[in-house]
C-alpha cells in the first residue's frame, strides 16, 4: 500500500512543507524534536487540517485541499498508538481492546480479536485494568487496540519513547510482527537510530518541517548527515540477511547475506529465519589484503565504491561487497596510507561483538521464524 503525503502547514512560526511517497511496511519518520514529525502524523490522522496539499493512503484521497476534500479523522480507519498508551483506566484490557472496533462498520471488521491477542501475547491480561499492568504491557494493549479497529493504517508516535531499555526490548520484537504479519503499513516516529536501523523499511528524514532524504533504510543511514549530531556515530548499513545455521561448539549464529557469511553471538532463532543487522561504520575496518591472525571472525570482499569528505579527520568509505554496500568510517589518515580510492579492492573487517546484542544499540533483529 503506497502512502502520498504532500502539505503544507503553518504552527505560530514554524512550517511544514513536505512531500513524501512510500510503500514500505514501516516507513519511519525520523528527525531531531522541533522537526515536525508529529506534525506531519496528526495531518495524516486528520487531527489537523492542512493550509493545503493532499494526503493519499492506498489509493484513497482522505486530503485535497484543491478539491476541498477532507475525510473526518474518525472515518480514515487509521489506528493511532500514541508514547503513553492511553487506556481507559475504569476498563479492563478486554473492554479497552474492543472499544474502537465499535466505530468500525461492521463490514470492514476483518481483525480476529483471538488473532490480535494471540500476535501481542496479552491473552493473560484481558480481565485486568490498566493499573495493574506494566508500561509495556499497557502499550502492547495500546498497539492491540488499534489493530483490532481494523485499520488500513497504523500511526506510531514515539511508542517507546516513555519506556527505560527493558520495556523497548519487551516491546520491539511484537511491533517486528506487527510490521511482517499483519499487512497493515505502519508510520512510525522515532529520534532513535537503533529503533530506526531495527524496524524501519524506509525512513523519511525531517529537518526544520522538510523532506531532507528518504528511501529504503540501508541507503538513508549510510549518509551520517541525515542523523543527529550526537548519533552519527551510529551511522552505517543495514542488511537483510537469513540465519545459516549455529555453531554449537562456539555458541554463535552464521548469517548468510549477498555481501558474505557473517559470525554473530548465538541468536536464539531457527534456521532459516530472517535477520536484519545494523553494522555501525565505526565498527568496520578496511584492509587491502586479506589479513591472518586476527581476533574479527567477518572479512567481506569488496570493492571501494565512493569515499565521503576528506575536511576533517574522519571520512566514510563505501564499500560495495557483491552489490551490499558497507560503510566504514576511518581516520584521513588511514585512508592516505592505504592509498583507498573508487575502484580498490579492499576487505571490510568487523569483530563479531560489534553484534553483542547486550553490548549496546547495533545489533541483530528478527523478521519472523
Amino acid at each position: 500500500m503506497t502512502i502520498t503525503v504532500d502539505v503544507e502547514h503553518r504552527l505560530g512560526a514554524f512550517r511544514l512543507d513536505t512531500s513524501f511517497e512510500s510503500a514500505g511496511p514501516l516507513t519511519a519518520l525520523f528527525g531531531p524534536s522541533g522537526s515536525g514529525k508529529t506534525s506531519l502524523i496528526n495531518l495524516i490522522a486528520g487531527l489537523i487540517h492542512p493550509d493545503a496539499g493532499r494526503i493519499e493512503v492506498g489509493g484513497r484521497v482522505l486530503v485535497d485541499t484543491g478539491t476541498g476534500t477532507f475525510v473526518p479523522k474518525h472515518r480514515r480507519r487509521i489506528g493511532y498508538v500514541f508514547q503513553d498508551a492511553r487506556l481507559f483506566p475504569h476498563l479492563t484490557v478486554r473492554q479497552n481492546l474492543n472499544y474502537g472496533r465499535f466505530f468500525t462498520p461492521r463490514v470492514d471488521r476483518h481483525a480476529d480479536f483471538a488473532a490480535v491477542v494471540e500476535l501481542l501475547g496479552i491473552g493473560h491480561l484481558l480481565e485486568r485494568r490498566p493499573g495493574q499492568l506494566s508500561g509495556g504491557e499497557k502499550q502492547r494493549v495500546a498497539i492491540g487496540r488499534a489493530l483490532v479497529a481494523s485499520p488500513k493504517l497504523i500511526l506510531m508516535d514515539e511508542p517507546l519513547a516513555s519506556l527505560d531499555d527493558a520495556r523497548k526490548a519487551e516491546i520491539m520484537p511484537y511491533i517486528e510482527r506487527l510490521r511482517d504479519e499483519t499487512g497493515t503499513p505502519i508510520v512510525y516516529v522515532s529520534h532513535s537510530v537503533a529503533e530506526v536501523a531495527r524496524l524501519a523499511t524506509d525512513v523519511v528524514v525531517l529537518k526544520d518541517g522538510k523532506v531532507a532524504d528518504h528511501g529504503r533504510t540501508s541507503d538513508v543511514l549510510q549518509q551520517p548527515g541525515n542523523l543527529p549530531r550526537a548519533e552519527r556515530g551510529e551511522a552505517g548499513a543495514v542488511l537483510l540477511t537469513t540465519v545459516e545455521a549455529h555453531d554449537d561448539a562456539y555458541d554463535m549464529t552464521l548469517l548468510r547475506s549477498a555481501a558474505g557469511i557473517i559470525r554473530v553471538p548465538r541468536l536464539p532463532v531457527r534456521t532459516g529465519t530472517g535477520v536484519r543487522l545494523h553494522i555501525r561504520a565505526r565498527d568496520v575496518l578496511v584492509a587491502t589484503e586479506r589479513q591472518r591472525g586476527l581476533s574479527a571472525l567477518n572479512v567481506l570482499a569488496g570493492t571501494v565504491s565512493a569515499i565521503g569528505s576528506r575536511s576533517g579527520p574522519l571520512v566514510e568509505v563505501r564499500i560495495d561487497c557483491n552489490g551490499e554496500a558497507i560503510l566504514s568510517r576511518i581516520t584521513r589518515q588511514s585512508l592516505d596510507a592505504l592509498g583507498l580510492q573508487p575502484g580498490k579492492a579492499v576487505f571490510a573487517v568487523v569483530k563479531s561483538v560489534a553484534f553483542d546484542q547486550d553490548g549496546g544499540p547495533t545489533g541483530a533483529s528478527f523478521e519472523g521464524e
